[in-house]
């Protein structure tokens, strides 16, 4: 039931904007308050007057009311909201979301909304298909936006193919999903490593990977949005989640910073997750000054550094840890390895041999694994699904 949840309905130009009416009246009908946002265009296909009679509210269109001599503060439409979702979102709008454009109410909504933001695109299928379309949605869901697919079927062209909204029915799916998670960590503290860490040889150089920190970063959006409390420990060139009262966030540089930061934290949480990844070596001895190009060659001292997963594994009390690998050859085996090793409760696997997965890509395809032998095997996802997938199963762990 969504009873005392705020849903705020945006509905763009699209012949796929009739399905709003149906998706208002199931809403409504499980105790959702909704309120609706339309593009102009939108207007051509559906009446505002169906959907304010079917949300109980007034339908917002426009920046300024003539008639009434009043504006429609977006600002305080998406601070009203539990959750937005745009359906249909056509690819027009879909291209203004994905590049900041603000020409509308709809699109200013969007971007001072504070509530997370749900899209159910709608267009043929040769829209659906074309390479700027997939690269929008690909850049939406970068943001932590929730990506509906669209459905297969007969379109309004009388071509067959993908492209179709999903059914209100199915977009209540997805609704009810989301206020299901969104309590699954409530009154858990969560410690989330992410990112690399940069090892210094002089002021300028460092060593480091290709780390973007995407996967930690998605995993600490998803454990926001279940309600946990977030301790971030991130090493630079990581994308940092919007502020929030219950995200506090450590940056570091080097490996030693990082397991300092995380030590500090450990004792207090109820869950740890280390997805960042930490260089193995650093400098003996980093110069002061940078260094010159004299000779030929350049020797560098390395000497390894602290396995942070490792140290503080073998510190657990009541803790429930997870680990990543990511592995090139013998991955399964690899993997159950280091779950040991490390005292890990589960491990999270992904190979640098599949496509699509791996350092600085948005998607990721991983396989999980418990002490008990037990395995989970997913596709190829966002990686805000995946984030998605990897809390579903931890809060199922520590329930």
């Amino acid at each position: 039931m969504l009873t005392g949840k705020k849903i705020l309905l945006a509905v763009t130009g699209s012949i796929a904007a009739y399905k709003a009416a149906f998706f208002v009246r199931l809403l409504v009908k499980d105790g959702a308050e909704v309120r609706v946002i339309m593009t102009p265009s939108a207007k051509d296909f559906i009446s505002p007057l169906t959907l304010a009679t079917l949300s109980k509210h007034p339908v917002e269109s426009d920046y300024f009311d003539n008639q009434t001599g009043t504006w429609a503060n977006h600002v305080e439409l998406g601070l009203w909201a539990d959750l937005m979702v745009i359906a249909p979102l056509s690819a027009n709008t879909l291209a203004k979301l994905a590049n900041g454009y603000c020409d509308n109410l709809l699109c200013a909504t969007y971007l001072s909304a504070k509530c997370p933001v749900m899209v159910a695109p709608a267009m043929d299928l040769d829209m659906y298909q074309h390479p700027t379309t997939k690269e929008n949605l690909r850049k939406i869901a970068s943001f932590g936006n929730l990506i509906i697919d669209a459905e297969a079927g007969e379109l309004a062209s009388g071509l067959v193919g993908t492209g179709r909204m999903a059914e209100p029915e199915h977009l209540m799916s997805h609704v009810r999903e989301f206020f299901h998670n969104k309590g699954l960590l409530a009154n858990k503290h969560v410690l989330i490593t992410s990112g690399p860490t940069f090892e210094p040889i002089d002021p300028v150089r460092f060593i480091g990977n290709h780390s973007s920190g995407k996967m930690g970063t998605a995993l600490a959006k998803q454990c926001l949005h279940s309600g946990a409390q977030v301790t971030f420990v991130t090493g630079p060139a990581t994308t940092i989640p919007s502020p929030a009262a219950n995200l506090h966030v450590v940056k570091v540089t080097s490996a030693l910073e990082m397991l300092h930061a995380a030590e500090s934290a450990f004792e207090k949480v109820d869950v740890a997750i280390f997805a960042a990844a930490v260089a193995d070596f650093r400098v003996s001895k980093p110069a002061d000054e940078k260094i010159k190009r004299k000779d030929s060659s350049l020797q560098i001292e390395l000497v390894q550094n602290p396995d942070i997963a490792a140290t503080l594994g073998s510190r657990k009390t009541n803790q429930f840890t997870v680990g990543f690998a990511l592995e090139t050859e013998n991955e399964v085996d690899q993997a159950q390895k280091k779950l040991l090793k490390k005292n890990f409760d589960l491990i999270v696997l992904n190979s640098l041999k599949d496509t699509g997965a791996g350092f600085s890509h948005d998607t990721n395809k991983v396989s999980i694994f418990d002490k008990n032998n037990n395995s989970w095997d997913f596709g190829l996802k966002s990686k805000a699904e995946v984030a998605k997938d990897i809390i579903g199963l931890i809060a199922t762990k520590i329930a």
